[in-house]
């Protein structure tokens, strides 16, 4: 059970039209029932995990002194496993402060918690966007925040009693229907790029306002049937100049790896030199990355996997030109992990080296583009078969079911299956 802290758990106030936190230990004071009601969910099995936006820290207003002692005072109060803040303003776009789900993310991965069987209950959109972000239930307390209700959650409660009632199921003649988010291709911040080999197809995505950049390696290639790769890079360069392409090296060898690196990256100013984390040997390419990125070389460290990579990483291109760290996170899932809190610290790891992107990669569905996009990813790779599903962004789901019976339907028809 993840909870917001103020209008949730204490009371507010209102100074200036505003609502505001308590400022002091002396204004600190719990909204009724709120007791009781954490005690019926940790009597539940509910681990109870407070997560916080406080940005009057950051502001100056306020001092993280103060906001810690109201803190611990709550945890002597109440039966809670963590207490998390995000002490930023938003200036600096963290992952921590929500409608963003770090704080989330995190303690789930710290605390081994199912996201998938949890709840965010939050007095305020940001806090529902963070839930959804994150993979859980919402349920928004009060009506205080207009964007609230905006932000569509999964129910509505008066205050903290009545959630933890529909949560343990008290009032089990509720609708069981979840009011879905509609998402939108619009509003996304992550940058898509098009992942393949097939040069009219890129050619073709180029044209498309959406698609910020392109990647590929021999795999693809490969499939696509490409017997000259430095003429499928020309023909792509030739008609895509404005936007990065990332081109693959093919050796195993450091040293002749290093001498692809060096032509690929002589074929334009968007070519971005693509270099496995290690080779077939589990050498590291470390040496290589420094060296090229020292040199000015735009490069694109693939094949990355674990959060000790990415630090390595990090450190290598620290020194260089803009570069992209590629960890692939459909593969990742591939393993029965869940990749979101991995990227979402890989997100924090690079926050230093304002040079460096993060990208997504290997994605397995559409949904991917939207928790890159919550986690603040900077980048997320899309093969043909995803993108031809931005179409389906956002279609009412009423209509997709009635499509989805008419396809059986016709299928049945065409096969002529008797019974």
């Amino acid at each position: 059970m993840f909870l917001d802290r103020d209008g949730v758990l204490n009371r507010t106030f209102l100074r200036d039209g505003v609502t505001r936190p308590p400022s002091a230990l002396s204004e600190l004071e719990l909204l009724p029932g709120v007791p009781d009601a954490l005690g019926r969910l940790k009597d539940a099995g509910y681990l109870l995990i407070v997560v916080t936006n406080q940005p009057d820290v950051a502001r100056g207003t306020q001092s993280r002194e103060r906001v810690e002692e109201m803190h611990a005072w709550l945890r002597e109060r109440l039966p809670l496993d963590a207490v998390r803040a995000c002490y930023h303003d938003g200036s600096d776009g963290c992952a921590c402060r929500k409608p963003r789900p770090g704080l989330l993310l995190e303690e789930a991965a710290r605390l081994g918690v199912d996201l998938s069987r949890s709840v965010m209950v939050g007095d305020r959109g940001t806090d529902v966007h963070a839930g959804r972000a994150a993979g859980c239930a919402t349920i928004l307390v009060g009506t205080p925040d207009p964007g609230g209700r905006d932000a569509r959650p999964d129910r509505v409660a008066a205050d903290l009693a009545e959630a933890v009632g529909l949560i343990l199921g008290d009032d089990r003649e509720e609708d069981e229907d979840m009011n879905e988010p509609v998402p939108s291709v619009a509003a996304l911040r992550v940058k898509i790029f098009a992942d393949g080999a097939d040069a009219a197809s890129m050619i073709e995505l180029g044209r498309r306002s959406h698609i910020a950049g392109f990647t590929t390696n021999p795999t693809l290639m490969r499939k696509a049937g490409v017997v000259d790769y430095r003429a499928f890079a020309r023909e792509v360069l030739a008609a895509v100049p404005d936007r990065p392409i990332s081109f693959e090296v093919l050796a195993d060898e450091l040293p002749e790896m290093e001498r692809q690196a060096r032509e690929i990256a002589s074929w334009g100013p968007n070519v971005y030199v693509k270099i496995p984390v290690t080779n077939t040997r589990r050498e590291t390419t470390s040496p290589l990355v420094r060296r090229l990125a020292g040199e000015g070389v735009h490069v694109n460290v693939t094949a990355v996997f674990t959060l000790d990579q990415v630090r390595a990483v990090a450190e290598d291109l620290a020194r260089g030109p803009h570069s992209y760290v590629s960890v692939f996170a459909g593969r990742i899932a591939d393993t029965g992990r869940d990749p979101a809190p991995l990227m979402a610290r890989a997100v924090e790891l690079l926050r230093p080296y304002p040079q460096e992107e993060l990208i997504w990669a290997s994605p397995r569905e559409l949904l991917n583009v939207f928790q890159a996009d919550a986690i603040g990813c900077h980048v997320i790779t899309a093969t043909s078969d995803v993108l031809a599903k931005l179409g389906l962004v956002g279609k009412d789901l009423d209509d997709f079911s009635l499509d989805t019976v008419k396809m059986f339907h016709d299928d049945a028809q065409k096969a002529d299956f008797r019974l």
